[in-house]
């Protein structure tokens, strides 16, 4: 497994690539602005990207969505609570397209010999999820190095982060943890440092 980080847009989203790269077949997690840098990432490798999945509904991660998805024809995977036409008064800026797909906690997709495990992270928003596979955690906006996903933004429920950042925290053994923005850690990392993972594990 190969993972590309490709920041992305005014807030530096983390763009993911995650490749098989027996198959080629890849998945684009949060493409959330700057579609020619990953077509161009995806052209260069000569990848074939079959999924995009979706961590959450804010602007800054399904920004280039349309695009790289009228490029490649990958089909596109959002969690329903935080499609646009769902939340009247709560100004998600995306709908899934009619070949979209929806999931949520515990399903899975799977893209060549990957197969990634959805888990339910609400808290940042409602219909937040975090994407398991092998050993990488991939955690939207739920959670950060040294911290997590603002909660004072429509939809947003501290109570809800805390008890996700306690599943993510209580998932067996380590993973490598790639968070909407900023630097990757690790979750063992996360669980002995983050305040925030300290005290949902207190709870």
């Amino acid at each position: 497994m190969l993972i590309k980080t490709i920041p992305v847009g005014q807030l530096e989203t983390n763009c993911y690539v995650v490749t098989d790269e027996a198959t080629l077949d890849c998945a684009v997690i949060d493409p959330g602005d700057e579609s020619n840098a990953i077509l161009d990432y995806l052209e260069e490798h000569r990848l074939r990207c079959r999924a995009i999945l979706l961590t959450h509904g804010h602007y800054d991660h399904v920004g280039a969505v349309e695009s790289v998805q009228e490029e490649t024809g990958a089909k596109v995977y959002l969690n329903a609570l935080d499609d646009q036409k769902n939340n009247e008064g709560y100004h998600f800026p995306y709908t899934l397209p009619e070949n979209g797909s929806y999931y949520a906690d515990g399903d899975k997709v799977e893209v060549g010999s990957l197969r990634f495990e959805v888990i339910g992270t609400p808290g940042h928003t409602r219909g937040g999820v975090a994407l398991k596979v092998e050993n990488a955690l991939f955690t939207g906006d739920t959670l950060f190095k040294g911290s997590c996903g603002r909660t004072d933004l429509p939809g947003g429920d501290m109570e809800q982060e805390l008890r996700s950042l306690r599943r993510l925290c209580a998932l067996p053994g380590d993973y490598e943890v790639y968070p909407g923005h900023m630097d990757s850690s690790t979750l063992s990392r996360e669980r002995t440092f983050n305040y925030y993972c300290r005290l949902a594990m207190s709870r």
